[in-house]
């Protein structure tokens, strides 16, 4: 009786965990909801899945949607009785215990109820382990048990059909393939309803050993083990024998693709996304690579494939140019303030590093081998621009740094300024080769893109667009470190026309001697506070060359958000690239709202837009390229704004529409690489083709609902006069814009006086 009592109390107890003994079994809410884990997909804003964040690659398919042959062979390999038992096959159980006992093994006792029990609960591993699971023999049987009653339970909960489809959608199939839907892509590049009865088999045959039955890397093994599926297919009577002795003769013909961790085409855009997803998860207890969560973003694929289009046409012009500026001169184009080469210049560069200091670690006390490694050349893939994107080269590590120094790098994002909506996002050139994102991460000065900075400041404390001042040399008197210095700004041409013009014609001419004097009139902290105000994240020097663009490093990103303010009334929009994120049941659990806050009155705002203006309707504007492009029907109206840092090494295009704004950066991975003359490096040359080209292709989709035409008027009456168009033809011939020629930042300490262009 004590045995019999035992007997039956022993299930329970393992059910119960008893003493902690048995370990955690499945609860009711787990039996009715298992959790499974299910790549989680990003779709653009309208509706284009563009990739999945996953650890195993699995996504759910219904029954329905499953081959009949892929049914038919998993239940003659795997369990032949499958609708006749409650989850238990007692007689498949008597079978291997007597192949145990004897030593005969024609067959294990585990059903395919157990086998998703196993699966789905993990019953040998972590919590379910208990105190008996370190016990040899003894961690076995308790692990049965509970697959025994788990699969008893889950019998009870579904139906057959729920069980087969759970079973396919949960088990591994090797090669990252988590369910029959990935494992029919990886292996075969078709759908689970498509599998033919050789394909079938050969996917049930690898449930056995995913590893040893993989036919991609085991062809030998895996090609018996789909015989041996096809056998057993024959044998209970799902396939006729004749067409079993056909199907066993043909060779495994695999179509096979694997998909990576993160798949979808690599994209800076996808960066920022995991990055904000991925917090916001940590927070809310979300996994962002197992939960199946479906995230919306604001990119439009199409203005995104526009906007990749537009950078990869004029950077691959302009790197060609590049290249022929610096062969011409028989010179590598890193170099100093006086155009010379930089002597050892990718030594210096390789050993800030990571090869150089993995290499320096290996190789510690050995310069000799150091050097050799530094040396030795190795075929090596690299980016090009022509082809398909790659090529290899024998390089060196030594030559390969040096390789990628040549290449010219750009930058864009456009944003809708009303809802802070991100549209397009292009960080450089090929994320496969160059993962630096050059939209939020990189920061460079920002140059006579900041100049609307001082204006901003001057309109918002009672100036008017067409107040003036007069273009002349001056001489700016400041206190740096209790020290009386003096900053004498230069015009590009070191020329001064000595009219006295309107701001508003200072601005869209990028005049330095004009924008000087209005910021040392405002006060250069109340610049950087302007800037400050209306997005830009980043430090600044208040500093007299603030205006020029010195007073610090800026992203592209901020420089969108801030020039987004002017066309969105004054109120500062925050940048969102999330709208929503859903659970894998399409339940929206958030959603993200834009977030607004006023920054400048509207009426500033509307004055820095007409300003932005007369960089196309000004004479001598620099955005007057502009006209050479297809953006001018319907009274369209555009704002913009060029850029150019010292030595030309940052180019600038600052564009606003009354839809758009969009801010485009180009130039080298180090300051010291760069064309050496306004003809090719003004940023009115590198930056601005991309926004002219980019807003054509926009345009012309009239599926986007982007359309041209004027800014909005301002509703209300402005008291100050604002009118004042300078009479003169208005294509210019060529309209400079200033260039910073020497950094006062860089000789404040020293005492000397610098002499900044910027434009």
């Amino acid at each position: 009786m004590v045995g019999v009592g035992t007997f039956l109390l022993y299930p329970i107890l393992v059910s119960m965990n008893f003493m902690f003994l048995f370990g955690k079994s499945p609860s009711l809410e787990e039996l009715e909801d298992p959790k499974v884990e299910q790549p989680s997909e990003i779709y653009t804003a309208d509706g284009v899945l563009i990739g999945k964040y996953f650890r195993e690659n699995r996504v759910p398919v219904p029954l329905s949607k499953m081959s009949p042959l892929l049914i038919k062979a998993l239940i003659a390999t795997e369990d032949i009785r499958f609708y006749d038992h409650s989850g238990i096959d007692l007689t498949a159980l008597a079978r291997a215990a007597t192949g145990v006992i004897t030593g005969n093994k024609s067959g294990g006792g585990s059903t395919i109820t157990q086998q998703l029990a196993k699966n789905l609960y993990n019953t040998r591993r972590g919590e379910t382990r208990g105190g008996l699971g370190y016990i040899p023999v003894v961690s076995t049987l308790v692990s049965k048990t509970k697959e025994w009653l788990t699969a008893v339970e889950l019998e009870r909960r579904y139906t057959k059909e729920e069980i087969l489809r759970m079973y396919f959608n949960t088990v591994e199939y090797g090669s990252k393939a988590y369910g029959v839907k990935v494992a029919a892509k990886t292996f075969y590049s078709t759908s689970p309803d498509s599998l033919t009865a050789d394909q079938a088999a050969m996917l049930v045959g690898m449930l056995n050993n995913p590893t040893a039955y993989n036919p991609r890397f085991h062809p030998e093994a895996a090609l018996k083990r789909r015989n041996l599926v096809l056998t057993r297919m024959g044998q209970a009577g799902f396939l006729p024998k004749a067409e079993v002795a056909g199907l066993q003769q043909q060779p495994i013909a695999l179509k096979y693709q694997v998909e990576k961790h993160i798949d979808g085409p690599p994209t800076y855009f996808r960066g920022a996304v995991s990055q904000f997803v991925n917090a916001w998860c940590e927070k809310n207890g979300y996994d962002m690579y197992r939960d199946g969560l479906k995230i919306y973003t604001t990119i439009d694929s199409r203005m995104q494939q526009y906007a990749e289009e537009s950078v990869q046409d004029r950077m691959q012009r302009l790197q060609k140019q590049f290249d022929n500026f610096w062969r011409n001169r028989d010179s590598n184009p890193w170099v100093d303030e006086d155009g010379k080469e930089i002597p050892n210049f990718i030594e210096t560069q390789m050993k800030r590093t990571e090869q150089y200091k993995e290499l320096a670690a290996r190789y510690k006390g050995r310069p000799d081998l150091l050097e050799a490694a530094l040396n030795a050349k190795h075929p090596t893939k690299v980016f090009t621009w022509k082809g398909d994107g790659d090529t290899t080269l024998l390089l060196s590590p030594l030559d390969s740094l040096a390789y990628y120094k040549h290449f010219l790098h750009a930058g864009m994002m456009t944003m809708d300024p009303f809802t802070g909506h991100i549209k397009a996002w292009v960080g450089g050139l090929n994320y496969r080769f160059f993962q630096y994102d050059h939209v939020k991460q990189g920061r460079r000065q920002a140059g006579s893109t900041f100049k609307p900075f001082v204006y901003l400041t001057a309109l918002d404390n009672g100036y008017s667009p067409c107040d003036r001042i007069r273009d002349e040399r001056v001489t700016i008197k400041y206190v740096e470190n209790g020290k009386n210095m003096e900053w004498k700004p230069d015009n590009v041409t070191r020329e001064y026309t000595g009219s006295n013009m309107t701001l508003r014609h200072a601005m869209a001419r990028s005049v330095n001697s004009v924008t000087a004097q209005l910021t040392e009139r405002v006060g250069w902290e109340n610049v950087a506070k302007y800037a400050h105000k209306v997005g830009i994240k980043s430090p600044l020097l208040s500093v007299p060359s603030i205006g020029l663009g010195s007073g610090g490093d800026v992203s592209v990103y901020e420089m969108v958000n801030a020039y987004s303010t002017f066309v969105n009334q004054g109120f500062q929009s925050e940048p969102l690239i999330v709208t929503r994120i859903e659970d894998r049941n399409g339940n929206v659990i958030k959603q993200f709202d834009p977030k607004q806050r006023r920054a400048i009155p509207s009426e500033t705002a509307w004055l820095m837009l007409y300003m932005l203006k007369g960089g196309i309707e000004e004479p001598g504007g620099t955005s007057q390229a502009l006209w050479d492009y297809e953006l001018w029907k319907k009274n369209n109206q555009i704002g913009g704004k060029t850029g150019t840092t010292s030595n030309y090494s940052d180019g600038w295009y600052m564009g606003v529409t009354k839809d758009l704004v969009t801010g485009v950066w180009v130039g080298g991975e180090d300051r010291s690489i760069h064309f050496q003359g306004s003809q090719q490096g003004e940023g009115g040359r590198t930056a601005l083709p991309i926004f002219g080209k980019f807003m054509e292709k926009v345009y012309q989709d009239q599926d986007l609902g982007i359309t041209m035409g004027p800014f909005p008027k301002y509703p209300g009456k402005i008291a100050r006069k604002y009118v004042c168009v300078t009479e003169a033809p208005r294509r210019r011939v060529e309209p400079v814009d200033s260039i910073v020629v020497d950094n006062l930042l860089e000789n404040l300490n020293s005492g000397a006086v610098a002499v900044p262009d910027s434009l």
